[in-house]
């Protein structure tokens, strides 16, 4: 096939998912599940059945989605740590991480014995082990990071009592446990008898966590002191490096028997709450490239998939058990018996948390692990966990924010202020924010100079925009209605304006009831003195 027409396609993908994004927000839908149905309507099965089923082969087969899938969730990973502010998890580090660990094993458990149940009542479909059983519920333990962050912070959910960053620590700490429990189970699975001992399985898991864990945070600590001390001609490298830098850490963590998943999450933790130079320049660019992994990622899933093949009684009926066990059984008993201990979260709380059990695409990407190992029925187990990833986004995904407000755990929106006209970005450091107000009648009523409006202190008008010019202004520029302020201030601009404005009439007021209260108490106490001198 020739590269240019693979490019035109990946083009028509790329674009087709990008615009669909816009879709799932204003009604609610995860991007990430449109990302697939753009993938399956272009796959073998779809569109992609005009140029013929061989061509969608070649062009994603098991090695390729599995080192494609692999670099992906290595950048998600990173990302989503350094996205998370130490300070806003501090809180709930232990359940986080008891969640994290213990709820992936017990999801993980009850599953898999459920799975198990299941297939031996469904006999027909396949004969599965126990620890066949127990692998095809590894690969789906985890919550995913991806569509957490991305239905959590795109759609701005807020949720009371620390639950929102609770939620976005288990998701990017869990997938390190999912694949140890993974790679495990495949160890388990295609080893003969008595050739892994439980001891064996132990040391290996505690090996893979310390050496993650250890390892994630030394070679995080190497960058920063990098980044601190190194003079680059060209600050676009800055990002390029950090990249490097998330790159090194996974391949070097593997090859040290560490949990490379684990490593690059503590890493881009470590980085991302550390000071160094462009680190707003090198945010936004895994910002964007985290959006291109996982539109690459759940594009490259929606192409390998064939759509009739899920909608048979052999997938389709096992994955709607499954995704009802893992609903409303596994994962709210793993939540409610890892939160016992936690007192300050109450039964809404551990309800809400029961239902966020979101899978994405690492289910789908261990599922390809194991069709890479040769597990049997492999493609069946392939199939089934991505049918239960489209259930949990379409489920899940979708009534987040429906169930929060119903157990009365949702905070307002904040009011979104996106600087459509002016491009400039403030360091973490300094408390302040930029936004754009307009010039209306209101905001002139008390004359048309800058220096005549009501600003309070502390907020500062540093640049105007009339029609296609833009320049700084002085106390004595004269505005014009439709002109946009560009105002830097601790607060909203809008609302310091109007509460200013309020505040100068409650002054007013104010002023006016004392001055009436004084002089009506001058006028009586005159009458009074009068009167006693009976004049």
């Amino acid at each position: 096939m020739e590269v240019e027409f693979v490019l035109l396609i990946l083009s028509l993908l790329f674009f087709a998912s990008i615009f669909t994004d816009k879709i799932g927000y204003k009604y609610g839908v995860p991007a990430l599940l449109l990302f697939l149905t753009v993938g399956m309507l272009f796959g073998a099965d779809g569109i992609g059945a005009w140029f013929g089923s061989d061509d969608i082969g070649y062009m994603i087969d098991i090695s390729s989605a599995q080192a494609i899938g692999t670099i992906a969730l290595c950048i998600i990973l990173f990302s989503g740590g350094m996205d998370t502010k130490i300070a806003d998890i501090q809180p709930v580090i232990a359940p986080g991480i008891t969640l994290a660990t213990v709820g992936v094993f017990l999801t993980c458990v009850i599953t898999g014995v459920l799975i198990w149940a299941v297939f031996g009542w469904l006999h027909s479909v396949a004969a599965v082990s126990i620890w066949t059983a127990l692998l095809m519920a590894a690969t789906m333990s985890s919550t995913d990071s991806a569509s957490v962050f991305s239905i959590l912070r795109t759609n701005g959910i807020k949720l009371k009592h620390n639950l929102r960053p609770l939620l976005e620590l288990e998701s990017g700490a869990n997938d390190p446990m999912a694949y140890i429990l993974t790679i495990t189970l495949i160890g388990i699975v295609t080893s003969k008898v008595g050739e892994i001992s439980a001891l064996t399985i132990l040391q290996d898991v505690l090996i893979q966590l310390i050496m993650g864990a250890v390892m994630g945070f030394v070679f995080a600590k190497i960058v920063v002191w990098l980044l601190a001390r190194v003079q680059l001609s060209n600050e676009s490298l800055y990002p390029i490096m950090v990249l490097t830098a998330c790159i090194a850490i996974f391949s070097m963590t593997y090859y040290l028997k560490g949990n490379p998943y684990l490593a690059v999450y503590i890493g881009g933790l470590i980085i991302g709450n550390s000071r160094f130079t462009k680190k707003r320049q090198t945010k936004s660019f895994f910002d964007g490239l985290t959006w291109l992994s996982q539109l690459a990622m759940f594009l490259m899933l929606g192409l390998m998939v064939r759509p009739a093949e899920l909608l048979t009684w052999e997938v389709g009926l096992p994955c709607l058990i499954i995704s009802f066990v893992m609903i409303f059984i596994s994962r709210p008993i793993a939540v409610f018996l890892c939160m016992t201990s936690f007192k300050q979260f109450k039964q809404h709380d551990k309800l809400l948390l029961s239902t966020v059990g979101l899978k994405g695409a690492v289910p789908i990407i261990f599922a390809i692990l194991c069709m890479a190992n040769g597990i049997e029925h492999a493609s069946l187990l392939f199939n089934i966990v991505f049918a239960c990833t489209l259930v949990s986004l379409v489920t899940q995904g979708t009534t987040i924010g429906a169930i929060a407000k119903k157990l009365g755990l949702a905070l307002p929106k904040d009011k979104e202020h996106k600087l459509r006209y002016f491009d400039i970005d403030l360091p973490e450091e300094i408390e302040s924010s930029a936004h754009e107000t307009e010039v209306t009648e209101e905001l002139m009523k008390r004359g048309k100079c800058l220096k005549d409006l009501a600003i309070p202190k502390g907020t500062l008008v540093i640049m105007v925009r009339r029609e296609d010019s833009f320049f700084v202004p002085q106390g004595t520029t004269e505005l014009q209605l439709g002109d946009q302020l560009l105002v830097i201030s601790e607060n909203n601009a809008e609302v310091v304006v109007q509460e200013k404005n309020n505040e100068d009439e409650e002054i007013l007021s104010h002023w006016w009831r004392r001055m009436t209260v004084h002089t009506g108490a001058f006028f009586r106490e005159k009458w009074e003195l009068l009167r006693k001198n009976g004049k």
